[in-house]
């Protein structure tokens, strides 16, 4: 199993758009790419020096492979899509992660 994991910084003044767009669009939509089986957003609770709200949306995938397909079909025109609606109120950046075991 593999987190695709996106951590995003918030401005506040967009804040309340965003939170409701990716629940209600974004977050749908990409799960409507059948190639995750679940998304949760959560909220990081670290005071970033440079202001805004930070939270790690999890995708959760069956495989790399499954993820690169995500990859090189979809994520150009949802990356495109967030840059369009949050430009610079927002700064994202990704990490894949394994899971080894569940307890």
């Amino acid at each position: 199993m593999i987190i695709y994991n996106v951590t995003t910084n918030i401005h506040e003044s967009v804040h309340e758009k965003w939170l409701k767009w990716m629940q209600e669009k974004h977050i749908p939509e990409i799960l409507a790419t059948q190639k995750f089986s679940s998304a949760r957003i959560v909220k990081v609770l670290v005071e970033e020096e440079m202001g805004g709200i930070t939270y790690s949306v999890q995708y959760v995938t069956d495989s790399k492979e499954t993820l690169d397909k995500f990859y090189i079909e979809d994520e150009p025109e949802f990356h495109r899509e967030a840059l369009s609606l949050f430009a610079d109120k927002m700064l994202s950046f990704r990490t894949e992660l394994e899971v080894i075991s569940e307890h």
